[in-house]
């Protein structure tokens, strides 16, 4: 018999039936994701939706972000902000007229000189003709074997680039328009926007975290554009010399390239990559020749990004790569080379307010900390002067007070 009750199997432990309290918590969570999820793809399409209107007003922000410590120097010696709104667009306004004077030389100087360029570019791709002949072979046997029929055809439709920069036109003015009133209406009502949405805060905790973030915002997106903007115009100075001890025709305008596409990190830099190799590819037939500009680029493309800026920014700019690509990769996506130049200003708005809503232990140094909680204090006791004290929640009702117990009394509480 023990050997029977030995040899028997041990039986196995059936899984314990959810309780109701587990299932309702379990509802609830999935019932929160998908709302969050819902929130997400509405806030998406609401994007692309509003990309004609949306995408400007945001690059306007951005810019008027990067320019307001300019703005409030000029104020500081009593200009008033709609004058000096109107200054700082003007400034905005002659450093892209430079730039275009600037650049207007060099491309006009390619554009007579590209028939010239694509003939040398075939020559250098005709010793591919083997290996894509291969490719085509490899690619009818495999048709073959898969019994397909189906002929590639081509259709050519109307039109040229000529029709479609005259339809393209009116959209492009729009957003130019858009894009300089916002600067300018920003710039000149910034800080009331900023104390109307402080004086909506009930409590003056709430009002001082939320006057904080603001100040945090500003501080974070203008220190990094103003950094990247300087470290890009180092690396295109450093681009343009090192293309003229190359022998790379027009090094100015190769040097200003990499400093606007620098703006949009990773994808401009890829861009400038291929950039400088279709143009090695033309103008040289040695093939170390052609990847000579392209190094020189990366080297100083490297040090720039991985020392000077953390150098010069800062640690507590800086974000993941991954986190950045794939921001980067997903405004594009919605605005075009729009959307990439704001993605990471966003990315730096989010942070700010996650850091500030959920504070962490993240180093921040004590001089900028300082700084923003002044400014914070100020703009709160600004708000606290324009909204008076309704906003403030009603006093608690005093706390019972116990008197003391004597000896063969009973307690009593007065209020």
């Amino acid at each position: 018999m023990a050997g029977q009750a030995s040899s028997r199997r041990a039986p196995r432990a059936r899984p314990l039936p959810m309780s109701n309290d587990r299932f309702d918590r379990f509802l609830r969570n999935s019932a929160q994701l998908a709302i969050l999820g819902m929130g997400v793809l509405a806030f998406g399409v609401a994007m692309a939706l509003g990309k004609f209107v949306l995408a400007p007003i945001s690059l306007a922000i951005v810019i008027g972000l990067m320019f307001g410590p300019v703005a409030d120097a000029i104020e500081r010696r009593g200009v008033p902000p709609a004058l000096s709104a109107g200054l700082v667009v003007l400034l905005f306004l002659g450093l892209i007229g430079i730039a275009g004077t600037l650049f207007a030389a060099p491309l006009a100087e390619w554009v007579q000189r590209w028939p010239l360029l694509w003939q040398r570019l075939q020559e250098q791709l005709a010793s591919l003709h083997g290996p894509l002949q291969s490719l085509a072979t490899i690619q009818e046997e495999v048709k073959n074997v898969m019994g397909s029929d189906v002929a590639m055809t081509v259709a050519v439709e109307d039109g040229g680039p000529v029709q479609d920069a005259a339809f393209m036109l009116p959209g492009v003015m729009a957003d130019v328009l858009l894009f300089l009133a916002g600067l300018y209406f920003y710039l000149a009502t910034r800080h009331h926007i900023r104390i109307s949405v402080l004086s909506l805060c009930y409590s003056r905790k709430t009002r001082w975290r939320t006057a904080h973030i603001f100040r945090d915002v500003e501080a974070k997106v203008s220190r990094f554009l103003l950094s990247a903007a300087a470290i890009n115009v180092g690396l295109g100075v450093a681009t343009a010399l090192s293309m003229w001890a190359l022998g790379v025709p027009s090094p100015l305008l190769w040097g200003g390239l990499a400093a606007v596409l620098n703006f949009i990190p990773y994808i401009g830099q890829a861009i400038m990559l291929a950039l400088l190799f279709i143009v090695g590819l033309g103008t040289h037939s040695e093939m170390w020749m052609v990847l000579l500009p392209v190094g020189a680029y990366a080297a100083l493309n490297l040090v720039a990004d991985q020392f000077v800026f953390p150098h010069l920014v800062g640690r507590a700019l800086t974000l993941n790569p991954f986190v950045i690509f794939a921001t980067i990769a997903f405004w594009m996506w919605l605005w075009g080379p729009m959307g990439g130049f704001v993605a990471v200003p966003f990315l730096l708005v989010v942070q700010s307010i996650i850091l500030n809503v959920f504070p962490t232990t993240a180093a921040i140094p004590k001089a900028v900390e300082k700084r923003l909680a002044n400014l914070a204090a100020r703009d709160t006791a600004e708000t606290a002067e324009a909204s008076p004290e309704p906003f403030e929640p009603p006093p608690a009702p005093p706390k019972p007070v116990r008197r003391k117990r004597k000896p063969g009394s009973t307690a009593t509480a007065s209020p």
